[in-house]
Parts: structure tokens; C-alpha cells; sequence
């Protein structure tokens, strides 16, 4: 059955080598059921009911690519946009977190639609690669420096607007133990580094008295009632909203694009361009379910490169991922006990993974340079992915085009900027 679903044998691979792959991306992407919902909640969310529907979404979204693309590749919610869900929509714009989920939904149905177009073409043919780069790398700065504000390394200061935190503090320690764990395990490839950080550095907190203890260890799945198909389209369809909705089209296609690029690379992996095509559909239509059943935009994971590096080649490995994450659903009583200076560091070092993009930026490109470093600059400082994805491409569009460099201006960078100039223009 399963070489007659998967394909096995053509593809290099048999069932016990992709139950392995499958484990060892479920190791490595575990981590985001606790840390997705310890973020999600500060825009008054139910902790519980994200518990839940962040590993169902996983669940569902993983299989559904499994069985649809037959490639190694697992979902969840995306970092850096779930960031910018909580802290730049509802925390900085002030958007109710039912307008966010709003916006979300919005987004994800154009990227369905798109994804049954020759959208991704385009996006290759039109949009720079540093350009996309960029976004990529300042998206890392925006989330690490919500996981050191987080921490408490960085607080506000009314002089230098932000300074050093107190280091003497036990709790800002904690934080400072789980970025050195993290980075640590991660630099052994050591398999679930993260979630193996983020637990060493909860049971320091329980030992010291800086955490309270589980109250258990298992329990039965929390309702997602609470959040399930509370998305506001209709609040979200504001001109002032567009360039956000924009934002989030954008940046879920170019991270999923850049993640598939990398697992493809080191498997060899999306040599048939259906199989690409599939998994940018699977990921588009997951950016629907997730929204409908309350979280953030859903994206294929990195992480899957790990299962990948296995000997993962083709769907079994994402099922058998999906088919794990059930597992979480019953956690729920260690996961409230989790920290939270135990789940900011992992902030840190997605951030620190993410802004390694900017390592094949081609800097001596003046046009480039100025748009990458604005671009990334620009996203923690104010706050906004959105800011500072507009400021890149509009400045890259007019220097472009006071440099008289045309091959620079592409239908896809003037749309971008003409939007980005719109956000400037009502923000």
C-alpha cells in the first residue's frame, strides 16, 4: 500500500527509513506547539484552545501535503509572522486579534488561487533574490528582538530609547541559559535541539522556585471553540489593511518558496516542477485552515530538512510527522508550566537562523545594499515587517530608476513599491 501511495522504491527510500525521517522532524519542529501559543496568547487568545489548534492545524496541514505533494515536507504556523500577528497587528496597530485572523484568511485564499497560477514564476522572474533575502533576514531581526525584549536583555531606556538589561536578575539568567542550550545543541545537530532547550531550561525553572510545577502530566485536548472561525473578513477589508494583507502574501510565499528551495536542494528534491507546484497548494490552502481554526499564517517548516537529512523522500516521512503531532494534544499541562524565558530564546535563534540570509546579499550593488539594509533595519526598529518591507522595495524602485538601471524595474518590485508607497502615504 505504501509503495503504491508513495512511491517508495522510485524514490530511493523504503517505510522504515521514512518512519525515522518522519520522527526526527517531529523532534525538530515540536518546539512550535508551545512556542506558537505562548505568543499568540498575549493578544488574549486562550493559551488552551491555541495549544490545540496549533497541533491540529500541524496535524492536518502536514498530512494533507503528505498525500497531495508526496514530498518530506511538513507545516506548521510560521514564525516571524506569527510574531508580527501579536506584537505589529493586534499589540502595535491595534487591531482586534478576530481583524488579524481576518487578514490572514484574506491572504491565504489569494495564495490559493495564486497557487494554481504561474504566480510563482512571476515571483522568481520579477522580484530580486536579495530582495527576498531580505525579508527573510529581517523578519529574524524582528523576532530576536522580541525574544531579547522578551528576556529581559533589552529593556526600554527614556535616554538611549533602549539599553542593557539587568543582568543580576535570576529570571533574565534563565533566558540567557536557554539562548546558550539552544544555540549549543543546535550547533551539535543534535536532534529536537530546541524543544530539548526549552526543556533543560523549564526544569531549571522548576528547581529554583522560577516556575510553578505541572500541575500533571497529560490531559484531554482543550476546546479551540474560543478562536475557531472567529476571523472578520469584512473589518479586514480596509484600504489602510491592504498593504498588510500584502505583507503577509508576500513574505508566506517568498519563506515558503526559500524553504522548499533549501529542502530541495539537499535531497534533490522538485526536479518535477508538479511536485513544487503541490506543495505551494498544500501550503496555501493550510494559511485557510489555519485561519479558520485561529492561528496565524501556516508555512512549510525548515525543520524538514532535518527528517530530510535522514533519508526522508517522500510523503510517508510528512505523514508520520503529522501523525506524531497528535501526541501533543495531551501535553497541555506541561506546556502551561513552560516560562516564559524558557520559550524567548528560541525567538532569538529562529532570528539568528533567518538573518544568515543575508550571507549571499551581493553588497556591492548600491541599488541592493541600500534596500537590503533598509529593509532589514527597519523591520525591528518600527516594529513592522510591513514598514519595512515597503521602505525596501520603494527605495529600490527609485533609485532603480534614478540610476537608469531598467532591467531593475519589473512589473512584480513597481507593484510592490506602488503598495508599500500606499502604506507610507495612509499609516
Amino acid at each position: 500500500m505504501f509503495e503504491r501511495i508513495f512511491k517508495l522504491s522510485e524514490h530511493g527510500t523504503n517505510v522504515s527509513t521514512e518512519v525515522r525521517a518522519g520522527f526526527t522532524t517531529f523532534l525538530a519542529m515540536m518546539y512550535i506547539v508551545p512556542v506558537n501559543a505562548s505568543i499568540m496568547s498575549l493578544t488574549g487568545m486562550p493559551f488552551d484552545a491555541l495549544i490545540t489548534a496549533t497541533a491540529v492545524v500541524t496535524i492536518i496541514a502536514t498530512i494533507l501535503n503528505g498525500f497531495w505533494s508526496n514530498t518530506p515536507v511538513a507545516m506548521s504556523v510560521g514564525m516571524g509572522l506569527n510574531a508580527y500577528f501579536t506584537f505589529g497587528l493586534v499589540k502595535g496597530m491595534h487591531l482586534p486579534w478576530q481583524t488579524a485572523l481576518g487578514i490572514v484568511m484574506i491572504s491565504g485564499l489569494i495564495f490559493l488561487v495564486l497557487s494554481l497560477t504561474r504566480f510563482r514564476a512571476w515571483v522568481f522572474e520579477s522580484v530580486p533574490i536579495d530582495l527576498r533575502r531580505a525579508i527573510s533576514a529581517g523578519i529574524g531581526a524582528f523576532i530576536a528582538f522580541i525574544g531579547l525584549k522578551g528576556m529581559g536583555v533589552i529593556v526600554s531606556n527614556p535616554a538611549t530609547f533602549v539599553t542593557l538589561g539587568n543582568l543580576h536578575n535570576p529570571e533574565v539568567l534563565l533566558g540567557v541559559e536557554g539562548f546558550i542550550l539552544a544555540a549549543l545543541f543546535y550547533s551539535y545537530r543534535i536532534k529536537g535541539a530546541f524543544i530539548l532547550s526549552i526543556a533543560l531550561t523549564s526544569i531549571t525553572a522548576w528547581v529554583f522556585g522560577l516556575g510553578k510545577l505541572p500541575e500533571g502530566i497529560i490531559s484531554m485536548p482543550a476546546s479551540i471553540a474560543p478562536i475557531a472561525f472567529k476571523f472578520d473578513i469584512w473589518d479586514a477589508l480596509k484600504l489602510s489593511l491592504v498593504p498588510v494583507i500584502v505583507t503577509f502574501l508576500v513574505t508566506d510565499l517568498f519563506d515558503t518558496i526559500g524553504t522548499l528551495a533549501g529542502i530541495g536542494m539537499r535531497a534533490g528534491l522538485f526536479k518535477d516542477p508538479k511536485e513544487l507546484e503541490k506543495t505551494l497548494q498544500a501550503d496555501a490552502a493550510a494559511t485557510v485552515i489555519g485561519a479558520s481554526l485561529g492561528t496565524s499564517t501556516t508555512t512549510s517548516f525548515i525543520e524538514s530538512a532535518a527528517g530530510v537529512e535522514e533519508g526522508g523522500r517522500t510523503g510517508l516521512t510528512a505523514v508520520v510527522t503529522g501523525l506524531l503531532f497528535i501526541t501533543t494534544l495531551f501535553f497541555l499541562p506541561i506546556f502551561k508550566a513552560i516560562p516564559d524565558n524558557a520559550i524567548y530564546p528560541i525567538l532569538v535563534m529562529v532570528g539568528v537562523l533567518m538573518f544568515g540570509e543575508l550571507r549571499d546579499v551581493d553588497f556591492s550593488d548600491i541599488t541592493t545594499s541600500v534596500s537590503v539594509f533598509l529593509t532589514v533595519i527597519l523591520m525591528p526598529l518600527t516594529y513592522s515587517i510591513t514598514l519595512g518591507l515597503s521602505a525596501g522595495f520603494v527605495v529600490y524602485f527609485i533609485l532603480a530608476l534614478l540610476r537608469g538601471e531598467k532591467e531593475k524595474i519589473t512589473f512584480g518590485t513597481a507593484s510592490i513599491a506602488l503598495i508599500g508607497l500606499l502604506m507610507f502615504i495612509v499609516h
